[in-house]
């Protein structure tokens, strides 16, 4: 066992992004598994004990949702408004995405989309044939300013993805819940923020030598709005990058994200 580790530790230090793929993989595996066997995937809040969740977090069906995906952690956390500000309700295990680490670029090459989007009461699905899905809206303006092209990039049921993420059927009838109470509630849009990994500079610093790490950087500048006032910064694409400003106390992230730059900002 010990050389086993140990080999393991050489070719991860040796080779870092082979052993991220073997590692991802991995994951995938056990995760179908699970899900295959009918298991609940580790990880996986109480389901069954929603109300009392809710009320342990000062919360309520209806109120405005945010949700962040971080694909290397396998991640889905939804996120609800209270006084003003968003806290975190809920942690999610995905059961599958597709694609390594980094942005989607084409049709047809199984990446699963990076950035931030903005959802709407059309994106819905009910019926759809991973038991209920949203489609986060790829391309949006930023997808588009660079080129990119593909569609139908949802977050669904099941655990199968071509460029989704797969959450499991339970899981995604919780979601799929306080997603449409908040739109009958009176919020517009809710924002959807998709990270390759936990935004911290130690992980910036990690791939700063892959092909996305510019791109990742400015999705920081986002990442970081948010945690610092736990409010959905206000999103636009001025030229062909990310455009941040501070969202006010109060703002559920509702504004769709459109070319377009800020006063102080140039292309």
């Amino acid at each position: 066992m010990a050389a086993l580790l140990a080999s393991a530790a050489i070719f991860a230090f040796v080779r870092p992004v082979e052993a991220e793929r073997v590692w991802i993989s991995f994951e995938r595996h056990w995760r179908a598994t699970f899900a295959k066997n009918g298991l609940t995937l580790p990880g996986t809040p109480a389901l069954y004990d929603v109300e009392r969740r809710l009320q342990a977090h000062g919360v309520a069906v209806g109120d405005p949702i945010l949700m962040r995906i971080f694909k290397r952690e396998f991640e889905l956390e939804l996120w609800m408004q209270k006084d003003g500000r968003f806290q975190h309700f809920a942690t999610y295990p995905i059961c599958k995405w597709s694609g390594e680490l980094g942005p989607k670029l084409k049709q047809g090459d199984r990446q699963a989309p990076e950035g931030f989007y903005s959802v709407d009461r059309t994106a819905l699905n009910p019926n759809s044939a991973w038991r209920r899905s949203f489609n986060l809206g790829f391309p949006n303006a930023f997808d588009r300013a660079h080129g990119r092209t593909g569609s139908l990039l949802m977050v669904h049921g099941g655990c199968g993805s071509i460029g989704c993420y797969a959450m499991t059927n339970p899981v995604i009838d919780e979601i799929w819940r306080l997603v449409t109470a908040a739109l009958d509630g009176g919020q517009q849009r809710f924002q959807v923020q998709v990270f390759p990994f936990r935004m911290t500079a130690r992980n910036l610093d990690r791939y700063a030598g892959a092909p996305s790490a510019a791109f990742w950087k400015g999705l920081k500048l986002g990442s970081d709005l948010f945690e610092a006032s736990r409010i959905p910064p206000k999103v636009s694409v001025c030229g062909t990058q990310y455009a941040f400003a501070p969202g006010a106390a109060g703002y559920d992230g509702r504004a769709p994200i459109e070319a377009g730059c800020p006063p102080a900002a140039k292309p």
